[in-house]
């Protein structure tokens, strides 16, 4: 069997199972071989019940005590039994799994295996795995077992199997790195670290098969990113623009003064407008740092100049509230710039409006989603192009607006904490600025860290703060099992939510198996505050810009990366008012209070970033992963920097001995996540 032999030649996977597999991306054997787990379950030695700790995964041996029983509503069935050891009871429930009931009612003793969380003052096991009978357990204990991103449907076990299958009929793929290399850097042998990347026999052989795939993927990461640089080094400037005395004075007239940070960004960017090469720059700045007004700085330099100047936003809200609000900072100011929008849902004859208005050059700066870049829009004198790191802008779609014109400069913005050293190489030879200190009218959130018995407390505060007039954000629990589940806990959270705070306050949700039309309609009202609750996954991490939201409590806070978290925080304290981010954990473990209390202590993006990593170690087997930075499929920026910077130095190696390897390099092309 070779890695292109398409994933339904193994047994057992027909078409359903096919097409399930082909919604995580693997549809072939290689693909299936690279779907690294995204964690791993250790099985230790069970414990007394009475030691089953809230916020950890335990595994207790007890007897089934009492009656099974069978209740919830129809779409939400909840099997619930009662376990006993000579310690104590565990209350057990399961969801979706009425048959448990008939598989269980024999008694007797079982081993089972879950998460322990509080529910109305009281412990409870949900949905554990079950061992029947208890020396089943046996055959797991002290192993890491691969638990994979999956989709409704898909089980782990199925992957599991899938994978085994795979490796048991693979015809081995050669080493691919240089053997000069691999010697050098102490890396594993490739086939022996995908094997142990699936199924390492323990945590040595983890890290040592992680290292080595990770080495790899940022190696053919930055050699790409060399390559694309080498073809484009730096654009003649054909879009010279002057510094305009119209936009000194709108800066003199703002109603609030920008830091030292934002002046000092503003100078290097006008500087390279109206430079002789074009402007690659990358400006790095904490959330509600002030990015926005030194963008739009550079869209009225770019239309006072008689160019065009198109910035694109990650969601059609934000796309909207961009939009309104430079139009309205445009009247304010009496700056005779003509601004449109353009986004995916707007009507045909509203697109139409927007293209001929693009066209004919009498829109200026143009406000919208990825819609700026699709075939329809032909611009008249498109000079400048700004972007956020959310949208991956890379030389393609660069070329897109080429096409349509030139070579634009452009600005990408980021809210990634990120240490310059490492920004260096992985934005290439992308510019580097960073505005590192707040707007002296914003007043710093106030943080807490409690545990789950704080909940009543959290949403009595919630109450008042509503009731002053401000809003809030709940940001649920991760719900790992599957996309459905977590759907699930959004609208269950929701409701049960509603009902604690009355009918007088409007709670909407938002999950991912939403359509993006759905997400846009919730997040229009909140920020219209027609809604003045929004429980939410971790989609609202972008894409909002609430000034009235000050409260912002956070569930299962363990269960994020601190960066994760100090992002989440950012959509609250962008107004005027005191705000407050209440972040509750259910573990009482003293590393994950200590993790949190960081959060507690600054509300510094870059610190945070750097105090994660020191915590967690480069060799933390369950570091959780950053989000919002580089789509990498297995490194991590933080958790593998010291890896990130030794690939580095073997590209500088190979490039500087002309290395017959690359001229193999099997990926050689531009990675999805590069930003030029």
């Amino acid at each position: 069997m070779i890695e292109s032999t398409k994933i339904k030649e193994l047994k057992g996977i027909g078409e359903k199972t096919e097409k399930l597999f082909h919604k995580i991306g693997v549809d072939t054997v290689g693909d299936l071989i690279r779907y690294y787990p995204r964690g791993y379950d250790v099985y230790e030695e069970a414990v007394p019940i009475s030691e089953a700790a809230e916020g950890r995964v335990v595994t207790v041996t007890g007897a089934v005590y009492g009656r099974i029983q069978v209740g919830g509503s129809p779409r939400m069935q909840v099997t619930t039994l009662h376990v006993k050891d000579i310690t104590g009871t565990l209350r057990v429930i399961w969801f979706r799994m009425p048959f448990l009931r008939t598989t269980l009612s024999g008694g007797g003793v079982i081993t089972l295996r879950g998460r322990i969380v509080r529910k109305k003052d009281a412990l409870v096991m949900e949905h554990p795995e079950i061992f029947y009978p208890p020396e089943k357990y046996e055959e797991k204990l002290h192993t890491l077992q691969p638990v994979y991103g999956l989709t409704a449907g898909l089980t782990n076990n199925a992957v599991v199997k899938a994978v085994r299958q795979a490796f048991d009929n693979l015809n081995l793929s050669r080493e691919t790195l240089p053997e000069e290399i691999r010697l050098r850097y102490g890396l594993a042998e490739y086939n022996y670290a995908l094997r142990g990347i699936h199924f390492p026999e323990d945590k040595e052989v983890f890290c040592h098969a992680r290292n080595r795939l990770v080495f790899e993927e940022f190696l053919e990461f930055i050699l790409a990113l060399r390559k694309l640089k080498s073809g484009s080094e730096k654009l003649c400037n054909e879009y010279v623009m002057e510094p305009r005395p119209e936009v000194e004075r709108f800066v003199a007239e703002l109603p609030f003064a920008l830091t030292g940070a934002q002046e000092k960004v503003w100078r290097e960017i006008s500087d390279d407008l109206a430079s002789d090469t074009v402007m690659s720059r990358l400006v790095q700045g904490d959330v509600g740092s002030g990015k926005t007004i030194v963008a739009v700085l550079a869209l009225m330099t770019a239309a006072l100049n008689g160019y065009q100047g198109a910035m694109m936003a990650p969601t059609e809200v934000l796309a909207r509230q961009h939009y309104e609000s430079i139009t309205k900072l445009f009247e304010e100011h009496g700056i005779a710039v003509k601004t449109v929008l353009l986004t995916g849902s707007m009507t045909a004859k509203e697109k139409r409006k927007a293209y001929d208005r693009i066209e004919c050059g009498l829109a200026k700066i143009i406000v919208g989603t990825h819609a700026l870049i699709q075939g329809a829009v032909n611009y008249d004198n498109l000079g400048l192009v700004i972007t956020d790191e959310q949208h991956r802008f890379g030389v393609r779609q660069r070329e897109t607006f080429a096409e349509k014109g030139g070579a634009p400069h452009v600005l990408v913005m980021s809210a990634t904490p990120i240490p310059r050293t490492l920004a260096i190489i992985l934005y290439g030879d992308l510019d580097i600025s960073v505005i590192d200190e707040l707007p002296a009218n914003r007043l710093p959130i106030k943080n807490c860290v409690v545990d789950t018995g704080y909940r009543k407390t959290a949403y009595a505060f919630m109450k008042k703060q509503i009731a002053e007039g401000r809003q809030c954000y709940v940001i649920c629990p991760m719900v790992e099992e599957s996309e459905s589940l977590e759907a699930e806990n959004v609208t269950d959270y929701a409701a049960s939510l509603q009902e604690e705070l009355g009918g007088e306050i409007a709670v909407d949700f938002l999950h991912g198996k939403m359509r993006q039309k759905e997400k846009d309609a919730i997040m229009d009202r909140f920020s219209r505050r027609e809604s003045q609750v929004l429980v939410s996954t971790t989609v609202i991490e972008v894409g909002i810009d609430v000034p009235n939201a000050a409260v912002m409590l956070i569930e299962n806070a363990e269960r994020f990366g601190l960066a994760q978290l100090h992002q989440l925080r950012g959509r609250v304290g962008r107004g005027k008012h005191q705000s407050y981010c209440i972040f509750m954990s259910g573990s009482k473990a003293k590393e994950t209070r200590e993790r949190l209390e960081i959060l507690n202590k600054t509300n510094d993006g870059f610190k945070i970033a750097s105090e994660d990593l020191k915590l967690r170690g480069p060799g933390d087997l369950f570091g959780i992963r950053q989000s919002g930075l580089m789509n990498f499929k297995i490194a991590d920026v933080y958790q593998d920097a010291k890896i990130l910077k030794q690939a580095n130095e073997a590209a500088d190696w190979l490039i500087e001995n002309n290395h017959e390897w690359l001229k193999k390099l099997p990926k050689y092309e531009e990675p999805s996540s590069v930003i030029i």
